[in-house]
């Protein structure tokens, strides 16, 4: 267990509902992550308006996974005093325009001055019927959406001094909403990519005590690859080409590469941002 989820698991009592994408209260939802410069990104790879658009969006990635519609948001963001005013507004403009894409409202948070930029981001969204990691049976297939491991890849490149394209998958992640709205019927369990397909079928995994037999090879660099923002789902085999019709709807894929199982699984990553 590494030392965040040691941390973590401080917080949880029998019935917590600390443990998915989000907490679910009712029909309402809350979910927040950070998004810390030197941590999730450095300021020479994204201009302000990417730093705030990419914030809104991984946080409401979460919302996403979790079959649920995006209602508010609260900001906590740290501004180093060397940002100008322009570049202020260009942050801002970016948490709007994502804000505004997803029909989301900002009600409030709270700013400090600091050395570095650091975003705190609450979503507030609304589901009637959740998609949560509880859920996996034993045969059930597990799959992911779309394709993965260009994230890692385009990491690297920014790492070695290279750029990447204002539309690549580590400065726009691409949400699956209209997917998993229409296909939350058939799955049994799910959660989004953030750290890696290999770390998040472990959490999977853990959360159902159950273990993992891979139908298809992974790559390491692909398996590891991390801030994917694709959907992890299982669900029964009988789904499979009902889902996959589904997918070709909203213009993506799936990719079967495991079932369930009796036992356990670790993944082999290191856990890690950049």
């Amino acid at each position: 267990m590494n030392v965040e989820n040691y941390f973590i698991s401080t917080f949880c009592a029998a019935k917590s509902p600390i443990g998915d994408d989000g907490a679910v209260m009712g029909k309402w939802i809350f979910s927040k992550d950070l998004f810390f410069e030197n941590i999730h990104f450095k300021r020479q790879w994204l201009t302000p308006f990417q730093i705030g658009y990419k914030a809104m969006i991984v946080n409401i990635s979460d919302a996403i996974a979790m079959n649920a519609i995006p209602r508010y948001a609260l900001l906590g963001i740290a501004i180093p005093k060397s940002m100008s005013l322009h570049q202020m507004d260009e942050l801002s403009s970016g948490i709007r325009c994502a804000a505004f894409e997803y029909g989301i409202e900002i009600i409030g948070g709270d700013t400090i001055g600091n050395s570095k930029l650091d975003l705190s981001i609450t979503i507030i969204s609304e589901s009637a019927h959740p998609l949560t990691r509880l859920g996996l049976k034993r045969g059930d297939v597990i799959a992911y959406t779309g394709k993965i491991g260009a994230s890692a890849k385009q990491l690297r490149a920014l790492l070695n001094g290279g750029k990447v394209h204002t539309k690549s998958r580590f400065v726009t992640p691409q949400l699956r909403q209209g997917f998993i709205l229409d296909a939350r019927r058939y799955l049994c369990c799910g959660m989004d990519i953030s750290d890696g397909l290999f770390s998040d079928i472990e959490k999977l995994s853990r959360a159902n005590r159950l273990g993992v037999q891979w139908d298809k090879k992974i790559p390491k660099k692909i398996g590891c690859s991390g801030e994917e923002y694709e959907m992890l789902i299982a669900f029964p085999r009988r789904h499979l080409i009902m889902l996959q019709r589904l997918a070709a709807r909203h213009r993506t894929t799936i990719t079967p590469v495991a079932h369930a199982v009796s036992g356990s699984y670790r993944n082999r990553c290191k856990s890690h941002h950049f």
